[in-house]
């Protein structure tokens, strides 16, 4: 497959501060002379300290100053700068578990596929695990959902012939094992065909143009008031179970799949610090698996109704997403942005 141009455009940069005037020195300023200096210095710095970005209305900036910490757009962690977007396609069947590689994801998106079963596309950005999969094929909607990502790398184990066109021509970098050389390894942990596995450091230098993280649309900050208490959320798909069950102790909703607590490989619990119920259309797509069986496209694109949980408690939002090259806004309805608590974001898609 031929590479292909990465035009992911520039961060904006801060307007370029003019220097002060040069002011002529008296042998005896006066008291309001003497304050004045000082006063325009500090108009002058002021734009320069708003450059560390917009306020996200819980105190984590959306930008970036040009040196210092920055916080990620996907989880408001401090993150190292600059670090690409690396997407990849995980197998949630029964024989795919447990998992590598989800508790080090920024963000993970649970979606609906053929049957009433799950799929997963975990997003990393702010640190890649060694390994991660059970890697399995693409669908035709997430190419609509990664593009709120600019042009991440995608690594998945295959697609339909007939998706394979459309695939090429989105704005993403597409890693099927035949593109990411030495990326890809096969294990015995599971049957065929959920032992393909994936070693992000290897996909990435595959796709070494992928876009940085940037903004999805998430803020974070403090819990809003007015959210109703709860301590457990199950999600339901025709064959497929999510639950998540709030951990004062830990600050996170750990994950359960199918009624078992969502595991590791190393036997770590999975865990978020946001979970949104997303509530969405689910069409049939242009497309069929191997069996023949239609299969599911969920549009994330329009608005709808959402249910973000977290700090224990569930709030009611509205979500918007104007075009697919844009992110994701929650709010809350008065109309502010509901934020999000720093870690990592699971995002279920639920039929409306």
């Amino acid at each position: 497959m031929a590479a292909r141009t990465a035009r992911t455009p520039p961060d904006p940069a801060c307007p370029r501060t003019p220097a002060p005037a040069r002011t002529r020195r008296r042998a005896r300023p006066r008291t309001r002379d003497a304050l004045a200096l000082p006063l325009a210095l500090a108009a002058l710095l002021a734009p320069a300290a708003a450059c560390d970005g917009p306020s996200d209305g819980g105190g984590t900036p959306t930008g970036a100053p040009s040196t210092g910490p920055a916080r990620s757009p996907l989880t408001g962690d401090e993150v190292a700068r600059d670090r690409p977007v690396l997407a990849a396609k995980i197998d949630n069947a029964r024989d795919a578990r447990p998992h590598s590689g989800l508790e080090a994801a920024d963000v993970v998106h649970a979606e609906p596929v053929e049957g009433g079963l799950s799929r997963l596309l975990a997003v990393w950005s702010g640190k890649l695990p060694a390994e991660a999969g059970p890697v399995r094929s693409a669908r035709e909607s997430d190419l609509e959902l990664l593009r709120q990502y600019g042009r991440p790398a995608l690594a998945y184990s295959g697609v339909r012939s007939a998706l394979q066109d459309a695939l090429e021509r989105a704005p993403l970098y597409p890693l099927p094992p035949p593109d990411a050389p030495g990326a890809y390894f096969r294990s015995g942990a599971h049957p065929a065909p959920h032992n393909l596995y994936l070693r992000p450091a290897k996909a990435l230098a595959a796709a070494p143009r992928a876009s940085a993280a940037r903004d999805v649309g998430y803020r974070f900050g403090p819990a809003p008031k007015g959210g109703t208490p709860e301590e457990r959320r199950t999600v339901r798909y025709p064959a497929a179970r999510f639950g998540f069950d709030w951990s004062a102790e830990r600050g996170r909703w750990l994950v359960s799949l199918d009624g078992a607590p969502a595991r590791t490989a190393s036997g770590e619990r999975l865990g978020a610090a946001t979970v949104v119920v997303q509530r969405v259309t689910v069409r049939e797509s242009r497309y069929r698996d191997v069996a023949g069986a239609v299969t599911p496209y969920v549009e994330t694109t329009g608005s709808g109704k959402a249910t973000v949980l977290r700090d224990g408690a569930a709030y009611e939002a509205g979500w918007r997403r104007a075009k697919a090259g844009g992110g994701t806004e929650f709010t809350l309805p008065d109309g502010r942005r509901m934020p999000f608590a720093r870690g990592p974001v699971w995002v279920v898609y639920v039929a409306r």
